[in-house]
């Protein structure tokens, strides 16, 4: 079995929505990004087409700060009239501000290589090491700042003020308040490529000296 490779690093911003589903119309954040959403940041530096990115922590860098953010919804989720007369949907959300995270994960090959796509395959075949081939590549981009799409802190419109390497000055913030999050999500398409719709969640997710630490395996629920 090929050794997994680790990749890390650092992004911040003034503004993150982790969005818990449970909270309805006037959503609210979770304290940290979810499992999802880091393999999200991380492919969005480099997207590789036969590894699969496993998130392992999260550092907490900055206090955790809630805010009330209003936004104008013009999006297709209005009802019916609203979208035939232009009437745009006034949403409320709880937000985080002046977010830091580090990020840590590893990357190992795609588990599953018959949902590869035709070329994703013809890219695993000709590389003895995919995972290594990632890391180095991902390495090289966030030593240069560079992406391969503009990654985000949640809501698409969240974009960071950093992200790169960890910075120097940056510290764990150990005395974040120690916290249970009794469901969070894990998963919306859990097996990738061709993947149906299946949310997922872990239970009972702990923070501990600002540091969330994802767990292995299956998702608990």
């Amino acid at each position: 079995m090929l050794p997994p490779y680790p990749v890390q690093l650092e992004i911040s911003g003034d503004t993150a929505m982790w969005t818990r589903p449970d909270t309805g119309d006037s959503p609210v954040s979770y304290p940290a990004p979810t499992y999802s959403a880091v393999k999200a940041i991380f492919k969005s530096i480099l997207w590789g087409p036969a590894i699969e990115v496993i998130p392992v922590k999260t550092e907490i860098c900055a206090p955790v700060l809630f805010h009330t953010y209003y936004t104008n919804y013009g999006g297709p989720l209005r009802k019916a009239d609203s979208i035939k007369n232009g009437n745009s949907y006034q949403l409320c959300a709880t937000v985080l501000v002046d977010v830091c995270y580090r990020l840590y994960a590893r990357v190992v090959p795609y588990r599953d290589k018959d949902r590869l796509p035709r070329r994703a395959r013809a890219w695993d075949e000709a590389t003895t090491s995919p995972g290594h081939a990632y890391q180095a590549i991902f390495n090289r981009r966030i030593g240069r700042g560079q992406c391969y799409s503009m990654p985000c802190l949640g809501w698409r419109e969240f974009t960071p003020s950093y992200f790169g390497e960890f910075r120097e000055k940056t510290r764990v913030c150990s005395d974040v308040p120690r916290m249970i999050i009794p469901s969070m999500l894990r998963h919306v398409f859990p097996d990738g490529y061709g993947s149906e719709l299946s949310y997922s969640y872990d239970a009972n997710v702990e923070i501990v000296d600002g540091v969330l630490t994802y767990r292995e395996g299956k998702p608990t629920c």
